[in-house]
């Protein structure tokens, strides 16, 4: 069993910057694909970024793309996701999750998530 907590939401101006962490407990998520997704309201959860667990891979949503930075240490047990240049439209929950899985982009294959943070960019 693994346990995600996120940190690190807030309210942030547009063009701000936040660092989500994602703190992992129980068994070792070493080998596990590690993903963040948002949910904003009234909408699907949608994926954002994900890594793989060499860290070697990264992959991101076209609209984050440039702007989010996902990255994780092993030894911390903790994943990050770096937010600079936020928009309005960034405002969301956030969601650490963690798959075995190589469809790392599709939430219904995660194997654990974390409860979320919210974020929330004013204009």
């Amino acid at each position: 069993q693994v346990q995600l907590v996120e940190s690190g939401g807030g309210l942030v101006q547009a063009g701000g910057s936040l660092r989500l962490s994602c703190a992992a407990s129980g068994r070792a998520f070493g080998t596990a694909t590690m993903d963040w997704f948002r949910q904003a309201p009234g909408k699907e959860r949608e994926f954002v970024a994900a890594l793989t667990w060499s860290g070697s891979s990264t992959y991101y949503a076209d609209s984050v793309k440039g702007r989010f930075t996902i990255s994780r240490d092993n030894t911390k047990n903790t994943v990050y996701l770096q937010m600079t240049s936020l928009k309005p439209e960034d405002t969301a929950v956030y969601y650490c999750a963690a798959t075995y899985d190589r469809r790392w982009s599709n939430p219904e294959t995660m194997n654990y998530w974390g409860k979320g943070t919210l974020v929330t960019v004013s204009s």
